[in-house]
């Protein structure tokens, strides 16, 4: 235990997503440490990003502007979309350059444990975007695990009646796996090789 400001730095700095305790000591020493001009640079880069990113107000991609590049791209395929949890999951699927289609993030997956249902996700928003008879396919792209599958099924279901192909990406993803820290070339063979899904 440190003293007042000191120990309230590394307390929020452990409240970081995949930062534990002996991490945020770690940054928070390199912090005191650092010259000034590197600390105000960081602040600086954390504010901005909290005042000027939103999500894209088609398929809730990160974006500056009322609408993410992908959506603004004339050259993607609009009649395929690839659904996926979290925007950071957009960044990994991209990186296979395997995909030029369309994107729609849920922002998140079906949790009962953490009480996230169907309504707490994009859901509503996809199937409007499906209203319009312009896409044929969709790929759920939802993680390889407990959740994610819950997610696809269910999302599976609920878009089958509309006669849209439903596929979801094929062999290569680990089960229990995130899509985020899947490498290139393995990601990029699920996505060749998706296949249907029955429901």
């Amino acid at each position: 235990m440190y003293e007042g400001i000191v120990q309230d730095l590394i307390d929020e700095l452990g409240r970081l997503p995949g930062v534990g305790p002996k991490s945020a000591q770690r940054i928070a020493f390199h912090l005191l440490s650092a010259e000034p001009a590197e600390v105000r640079k960081l602040v600086h880069a954390i504010s901005e990003v909290k005042e000027k990113i939103r999500f894209c107000e088609v398929c809730a991609n990160v974006t500056e502007d009322a609408l993410c590049r992908i959506c603004r791209d004339p050259r993607r395929d609009p009649s395929v979309i690839c659904v996926v949890e979290e925007a950071k999951d957009v960044v990994a699927v991209e990186r296979t350059r395997e995909f030029r289609g369309r994107y729609h993030v849920l922002g998140g997956a079906i949790s009962p444990i953490e009480g996230i249902g169907p309504d707490d996700l994009r859901v509503r928003e996809l199937m409007t975007r499906l209203s319009d008879g312009a896409v044929t396919e969709i790929i759920l792209a939802t993680d390889p695990n407990l959740e994610g599958e819950a997610t696809a099924t269910y999302l599976a279901r609920l878009i089958k009646p509309l006669g849209l192909k439903v596929t979801r990406p094929a062999s290569g993803l680990p089960v229990g796996g995130d899509l985020e820290y899947a490498d290139e070339v393995t990601l990029g063979r699920a996505f060749e090789g998706r296949r249907l899904l029955d429901v």
